[in-house]
């Protein structure tokens, strides 16, 4: 359906309501808190639910919490694909000019003829004619530079006639927009979607290359409201508050699909095809993030979904959205009286917490890294005086130690319980299991990082 009409949310946080009052059973909501509580696979973060752009269900899983931002890998190619359509409709830049036209620096080393026909749009959609993901060998490039690296590396195909989930392709966009505008992605962002959209500048972060440029393809750090209202940016149709922000052109050819993907992997909802950093989804479309961070757009049901977690079965997720969510959201037969399901469903949401470890008699003192210990950065771990201090590429984090709960130190959450810790880095998806026995520790990841180590760059950047 088309909600241009609908009236859109002021800048600041976004309206709230009871999920009735939008038409909404809060009894599927609760069904899908079950489900991914339940899945083995599947650690909630956090959870927003909008319909008619209103908060219709919320809620943060302890110790992470509303304002805190949370790395959204690569859902941050979505906020990529919001800049190049600004720029596009700038005429800054070009979807049918060549890639390699924005680098001329370049151009006498790309000497590939397939190469030199990749199009600003190719890249956009995953299609710049590659068949295996080519980060690695572009960042073999003796320059570090990743557009450099991958210009000379020749396609196997046709450019965009061959999906193939490329970060390179990502991140020449990221690099175009901020050859073209002078600016970096964020400081080019803030007054055309971030302000607009009441997003502050102290809640968000994004990781840079060797050359100072934002990544693109990953490295956002965002709250999980900012990513529910690029949702509702989108499911508006580029309008806010009764002002065009985006074109509403931009959003019809973001979020449909150019190049089929079928064959990507066995999931489902990654076979629907692929629209300019967007997934087409079995419902709606999205941008999604490694572990599971998502951006769920519905237009048939006129909501949004916003879900950040530490996920490595990110199917399961979608899958518990559409048995639960779904149903809840296309117009029910609502209960004659929902308050109690919906001051249930309340409560439950105000106290969601992540289990911390089990109480026991935590040893003390100093211990060294286990052989094969995660990560190899982190050389000594010290507890004693109820904190724990760890001593990683030549840093000292310090950090509170809460004996079976969660104690909250800056961007770390520790909790101790017999022979060990957990400290989950709040600002990430990650959490890191600390064993301590004979003056070893041993580190295990429960998800490995793909930026770090050092342990201290698992934050919001600044």
């Amino acid at each position: 359906m088309s909600t241009e009409a609908t009236p859109s949310p002021v800048p600041g946080p976004l309206p709230r309501t009871s999920p009735s009052a939008q038409g909404v059973d809060a009894r599927g909501i609760s069904a899908f808190l079950d489900a991914l509580e339940a899945a083995p696979d599947v650690e909630p973060h956090s959870v927003q639910v909008l319909r008619h752009g209103a908060v219709v269900a919320e809620g943060w899983w302890a110790p992470y919490a509303p304002q805190r931002p949370h790395l959204l890998y690569s859902l941050s190619k979505s906020f990529t694909s919001t800049a190049l359509g600004f720029a596009v409709e700038e005429g800054l830049v070009d979807l049918d000019a060549t890639v390699v036209s924005y680098f001329p620096e370049f151009d006498a080393e790309v000497t590939d003829d397939r190469a030199r026909r990749i199009l600003v749009r190719h890249v956009a959609a995953m299609a710049s004619g590659h068949r295996e993901e080519t980060l690695g060998r572009a960042l073999e490039h003796p320059s570090g530079d990743v557009v450099r690296g991958f210009l000379q590396l020749r396609p196997d195909a046709e450019p965009g006639t061959l999906f193939c989930y490329n970060q390179p392709c990502t991140f020449a966009l990221s690099a175009i927009v901020q050859r073209r505008s002078g600016q970096g992605l964020l400081e080019y962002l803030r007054p055309r979607l971030l302000d607009p959209l009441g997003i502050d500048a102290g809640d968000i972060g994004w990781l840079r290359d060797g050359q100072d440029r934002e990544l693109g393809w990953s490295g956002f750090h965002a709250p999980t409201e900012a990513v529910a209202k690029l949702g509702q940016l989108y499911l508006q149709r580029g309008v806010w508050n009764g002002e065009r922000l985006l074109p509403e052109a931009w959003v019809e050819e973001a979020t449909r699909s150019h190049v089929d993907n079928a064959s990507f992997n066995d999931n489902p909802d990654w076979q629907q095809g692929y629209g300019f950093q967007f997934w087409v989804a079995r419902h709606g479309y999205r941008g999604d993030g490694a572990y599971g961070q998502f951006c769920v757009v519905l237009p048939e049901q006129d909501a949004v979904v916003a879900v950040t977690s530490q996920s490595p079965d990110m199917q399961a997720v979608l899958d518990a959205a559409w048995e639960h969510l779904l149903p809840a959201l296309g117009d029910p037969e609502l209960p004659a009286d929902p308050g109690p399901a919906e001051a249930e469903l309340a409560q439950r949401l105000s106290q969601l917490a992540l289990p911390p470890a089990a109480a026991g008699d935590l040893p003390v003192g100093e211990f060294t890294a286990a052989a094969g210990s995660e990560p190899a950065s982190l050389t000594r771990v010290v507890v004693e005086g109820g904190e724990v201090v760890l001593h990683d590429s030549g840093d000292e984090l310090r950090a509170a130690v809460g004996a079976g709960e969660w104690a909250v130190t800056g961007p770390l959450a520790v909790s101790a319980g017999a022979g060990g810790l957990e400290v989950v880095f709040l600002e990430t998806p990650h959490r890191l299991h600390l064993t301590l026995r004979g003056g070893e520790f041993r580190g295990t990841w429960a998800t490995t990082p793909l930026h770090g180590p050092p342990l201290r760059t698992l934050r919001r950047p600044v």
